[in-house]
């Protein structure tokens, strides 16, 4: 028998009043391509092209599992307590391009206005203060997903602008967080 891998063990790194934040594996599969198949996922976020288990355990392979080997962070696994039942992803990402990081989330729509991004998000600003000691966090926001927009606002963040994410992309909405006094 061989010794779990960093990939099937999972890892908390935060925990609030009714979420645990950990870092996702392989296992993770079937909630991801829950997730990434949403409508309101691919609309505001975009269609990732995952449509299997292989590809979606794929997906977690390449994306914020990579990410934790190479940057320290990533994309969590957002869970309700005491169940642990999978209910959304928050964390944080490291684009091409972009000097800061950026916080990003989903959660699936059962789940909506309920707090929970604004809970996990916080959770995740905590850990980007302590952790990465970051002087700024930026967020990227499809122009009408106001939801989304009114828990930066509730965080603190500002609006910073207009950008792409890549050249042919479509615009989305910058906002910015100052985590550092200067």
């Amino acid at each position: 028998m061989t010794s779990p891998t960093p990939l099937t063990i999972p890892t908390r790194v935060a925990e609030t009043e009714r979420l645990v934040l950990r870092r996702f594996t392989t296992s993770d599969a079937a909630f991801a391509l829950r997730l990434l198949n949403e409508p309101s996922f691919i609309e505001n976020i975009a269609d990732r092209g995952v449509r299997t288990l292989e590809q979606a355990a794929r997906y977690l392979l390449e994306g914020p599992i990579a990410s934790y080997q190479r940057h320290e962070h990533g994309l969590y696994l957002v869970e309700l307590k005491p169940s642990l039942q999978p209910i959304g992803m928050c964390g944080v990402l490291k684009r091409d391009g972009f000097l800061d990081v950026d916080l990003g989330y989903a959660f699936l729509p059962e789940f909506w206005s309920q707090g929970f991004a604004f809970e996990s998000a916080s959770a995740v600003l905590n850990l980007v203060r302590s952790v990465l000691r970051a002087p700024r966090i930026i967020a990227f926001v499809s122009k009408g997903n106001a939801a989304s927009i009114r828990v930066l606002r509730k965080l603190g963040f500002s609006y910073a602008g207009e950008t792409h994410l890549e050249p042919a992309s479509a615009t989305v909405s910058l906002f910015q967080l100052e985590l550092q006094e200067t």
